[in-house]
């Protein structure tokens, strides 16, 4: 995983927000330019976590979800899952997606995995 600048972690008041996942892989040419507008965005977007995880280093909570396509985005809480698919790398198509999500549906048994892995350990997939 290589290094950039990390966004400071939500605050405890913050610990419900839901997170913006970045599924992707480090070879991915498009992932690596992808990651730091996605750090940019972080910053704009304060009531979000986000996390990246390369689904090859972390295939034990990635593999679940057939990544074919790169980037994939996942947007979910403990109130639900409000997308996953995959998303051009587009900042400006996630930001007005971030600001326009629907109402959480029901998380799968493979995104509470996800979630519950990225809340023990936040700094390994910091953005």
């Amino acid at each position: 995983m290589s290094a950039v600048p990390a966004v400071p972690a939500a605050s405890s008041a913050d610990a419900n927000a839901p997170w913006v996942v970045c599924l992707c892989a480090e070879w991915c040419g498009t992932c690596r330019d992808y990651r730091p507008l996605l750090v940019g965005l972080a910053k704009a977007h304060p009531q979000f976590r986000f996390a990246w995880v390369d689904i090859e280093d972390h295939a034990e909570i990635a593999d679940a979800f057939d990544v074919e396509t790169f980037p994939t985005l996942l947007v979910a809480g403990a109130d639900g899952t409000r997308f996953l698919g995959p998303l051009l790398p587009h900042i400006e198509t996630l930001s007005r997606l971030l600001g326009a999500l629907q109402p959480p549906q029901p998380s799968s048994l493979d995104v509470d995995l996800l979630l519950a892995v990225l809340e023990k350990k936040p700094a390994v997939f910091a953005v």
